[in-house]
């Protein structure tokens, strides 16, 4: 499994990665691993649409089950990635890149603090296989 440096995680598996006051936002690498084949992707937010920690982004679904998936942090909806509507595999193949899911603008960036690095996911993720 990969688990990228520079990307913050939280508990439920999202990663989200910060650039200037715009966050991407997707699911880990051991999130697409244990839904397997991922088939369908919808969206909970629309672009605008001002969000709580916590809140549903979406939802994805795969041969084996359906999860939700959840702002890690507060903001403004800046964009989401039609693409994956589509090409909802490519959370599979890409979970880091192509299949980021949504970008947001920060509203409280002290939330961060609240999220885990790298080290302490992969220490997360090992005790819960």
């Amino acid at each position: 499994m990969n688990f990228p440096k520079e990307l913050k995680y939280s508990p439920k598996d999202e990663w989200i990665k910060v650039e200037d006051n715009t966050a991407s936002i997707g699911i880990s690498d051991y999130a697409q691993d244990a839904l397997s084949d991922i088939v369908y992707l919808e969206y909970a937010v629309s672009v605008g649409d001002v969000v709580s920690k916590g809140d549903i982004l979406g939802t994805v679904e795969s041969v084996k089950a359906a999860s939700d998936v959840y702002f890690p942090i507060s903001g403004t909806v800046l964009e989401v990635n039609e693409e994956l509507l589509d090409t909802p595999e490519n959370v599979n193949s890409d979970p880091y890149g192509a299949a980021w899911i949504i970008k947001l603008e920060l509203s409280s960036p002290e939330e961060l603090d609240e999220l885990m690095n790298a080290e302490k996911y992969e220490a997360y993720v090992q005790e819960r296989i």
